[in-house]
């Protein structure tokens, strides 16, 4: 029987052990190699992985008109203006506001004497304001929240989720001027403008804004975005020009997209201009929310109808072609609503269709609201249950 000595055992122990946690190294260097392969490459795998197992039935909608106190006839207007925030419906005529439930109960009228009237509705928050004139007020369904009356011509007027406004006027000075007020009416930030501003939304939960600006450049006019915070005196950043005419424009986390009369685009939170994409038709309507932009194109001669969906990143819309001209067109809750001439469609941002409700060609808008769709007509209101 061979003898060992005691250093002998000791060491081919601390061979083993070291043996052992050689093999241990190995493995956790190439667990963590494979992990940093998979995060690195996750942008090429991880949005088909997602797609996995997404496999939507697409809703049918019978498009049934409700009854009861629809249809709600506007009799005082040739041509009213429809919103619908909170659980109510806003219907701004030439001489009244008024206020309806989701089931067409009339909860209050109100009436306005603005001239050229605009309104828009955001949460449970309701903006009214002169186009052109000098007044502007915030309400909700209980009343008027506040009211001012400038010394200068409104131009636009943008209200925020949290209930600030963003006021642009004419100015003797400047092109024109900004001035934003908080929930309460009172002025926090006030801007002056060489160039002109074709719209301002506030951005990171009323503490800024982003602000579009139209000039000359090579013979066209072109788009700049910039974004500015209420407590800095510089703006963060600037965008060059985008070749297009800038009706339309709305921040996010990702930067700011542009919607124009001609074109629309996409600048990213460095001021650079990341896509263009210009229409092959006559623009309709566009609507975006969260970086998610949705537009929509007619070409009547070629009897093209195109809706062209914006993920936000950068890259090619997804084209979806129609029988029958467009109407409107809602982003929402990550969904595009689009009305055509013979229907009202939900298609999610990655093309496909959730869901659909058959309507007749008399309607020329619609809003949207949880469970429903009110689809404006020339003089009167309905409303489809609609769910997608």
């Amino acid at each position: 029987m061979p003898m060992y000595e005691t250093d002998d055992i000791v060491e081919q122990k601390k061979r083993e052990k070291r043996k052992k946690n050689l093999i241990r190294f190995i493995i956790i260097l190439f667990l963590l190699i494979i992990a940093a392969v998979i995060y690195i490459t996750s942008e090429l795998w991880l949005p088909k992985l997602r797609g996995l197992g997404k496999q939507y039935t697409t809703i049918v909608n019978d498009g049934r008109l409700a009854e009861g106190n629809f249809p709600i006839e506007i009799t005082d207007s040739e041509d009213f203006q429809l919103d619908c925030t909170g659980k109510m419906l806003c219907v701004l005529s030439d001489a009244s506001i008024y206020f309806y439930s989701e089931e067409g109960g009339l909860i209050k009228r109100r009436q306005h004497a603005y001239a050229n009237a605009i309104m828009d509705s955001v949460n449970d928050k309701v903006l009214l304001y002169e186009s052109g004139g000098y007044r502007f007020s915030v309400e909700d369904r209980n009343g008027i929240i506040y009211s001012k009356t400038l010394n200068e011509n409104i131009m636009l007027v943008r209200l925020s989720a949290e209930g600030y406004t963003a006021v642009v006027t004419s100015s003797q000075d400047y092109d024109c001027e900004i001035t934003v007020y908080d929930r309460d009416g009172k002025k926090i930030y006030e801007r002056k403008c060489v160039e002109r501003v074709s719209d301002i939304n506030f951005v990171d939960e009323s503490k800024g804004c982003v602000i579009s600006y139209i000039y000359a450049e090579n013979g066209s006019l072109v788009t700049s975005v910039q974004e500015a915070s209420f407590t800095e005196k510089n703006e963060k950043w600037t965008s060059p020009g985008l070749d297009t005419l800038g009706i339309e424009t709305v921040g996010y986390s990702g930067g700011a997209a542009v919607i124009g009369i001609d074109a629309c685009g996409y600048v990213d939170n460095s001021g650079n201009i990341c896509s263009l994409y210009r229409y092959d038709g006559e623009f309709e309507r566009g609507d975006c929310e969260n970086g998610k932009s949705a537009v929509i194109i007619n070409s009547y001669e070629t009897r093209k109808y195109v809706a062209a969906l914006f993920n936000g990143d950068g890259k090619e819309p997804i084209e979806i072609s129609f029988d029958t001209p467009l109407v409107d067109v809602i982003v929402q809750d990550g969904l595009a609503y689009i009305m055509s001439q013979d229907s009202v469609v939900a298609y999610d941002f990655e093309g496909g269709l959730r869901s659909t409700a058959q309507i007749s060609d008399s309607y020329k808008g619609f809003v949207r609201s949880e469970g429903y769709v009110f689809l404006k007509g020339y003089d009167t209101i309905d409303r489809i249950n609609y769910e997608s």
